[in-house]
């Protein structure tokens, strides 16, 4: 398992280096591990059954780059074409790295999505399930897939909407044929968060879905405590992402 103090900065706002200090990316994986391992033992969980997905969206190479020196594995992004750009040649010098899709996927992009991820967290539609089933077929790589659920019926975002969870499960197994691993939701902002992980909690419960994705830098403590398998954190790891020019 593998993060998060602040970044440390001197006046000017610049990152400190001391000489033969650990990189800020590595300090922040053993800081949230210790956070983990707290928020995991309060509830009586072994922080074993808590994966920690490491968000590298928007972040340099050489930044990721620190987390796997630092000996972390999982990583997820949002887009698939950033990902094209960064991944291949980071999964030829670390083959044992794991990738999880964690944003909305185009059906135009499902070839590449299958070749390049080896989780996906965002199933929400049928159309899409049947072109994922298709090209996981074709590529003979059945990946483990989450259903997006959008707990807080938010018209702005993805996700299956809850009335509709129950009969989406059931048809990407029985008539997609896919690997449902879990369930990942991504809460409103401006509402606790705690209410829509149980949510999805009980939608697991009832559907036999054992792993939950929920949980980011600001609330991954709570999403442990009510039963998260996944927690996808990039701001706790990498610090804020960069400003594009």
């Amino acid at each position: 398992m593998s993060v998060v103090s602040e970044t440390e900065t001197n006046v000017s706002g610049v990152e400190k280096k001391c000489p033969g200090a650990k990189s800020i990316v590595s300090a922040n994986l053993s800081s949230i591990s210790a956070r983990i391992l707290r928020a995991s033992l309060k509830v009586g969980r072994s922080p074993a059954e808590v994966l920690l997905v490491a968000i590298s969206k928007a972040h340099t190479v050489e930044r990721i780059r620190e987390a796997l020196n630092a000996g972390h594995r999982v990583f997820g992004e949002n887009r698939i074409q950033e990902a094209l750009q960064k991944w291949p040649a980071l999964k030829a010098d670390y083959p044992d790295a794991q990738l999880h899709l964690v944003g909305p996927i185009q059906t135009n992009k499902v070839r590449d999505a299958v070749a390049l991820f080896d989780v996906i967290e965002t199933v929400d539609r049928p159309r899409l399930a049947a072109k994922l089933a298709e090209e996981m077929s074709r590529q003979s790589r059945h990946l483990p897939c989450f259903i997006q659920v959008n707990t807080g019926e938010e018209p702005q975002k993805v996700g299956i909407s809850p009335k509709d969870a129950d009969l989406f499960i059931q048809a990407c197994r029985v008539e997609y044929g896919l690997n449902i691993h879990g369930l990942m939701c991504i809460p409103p902002r401006n509402e606790e968060s705690a209410v829509h992980f149980a949510f999805l909690r009980e939608i697991a419960r009832r559907n036999d879905v054992v792993s939950l994705s929920m949980g980011m830098s600001a609330d991954f403590e709570t999403a442990i405590e009510l039963g998260a398998t996944h927690v996808r954190l990039g701001t706790a790891i990498f610090g804020e992402r960069p400003i594009k020019p």
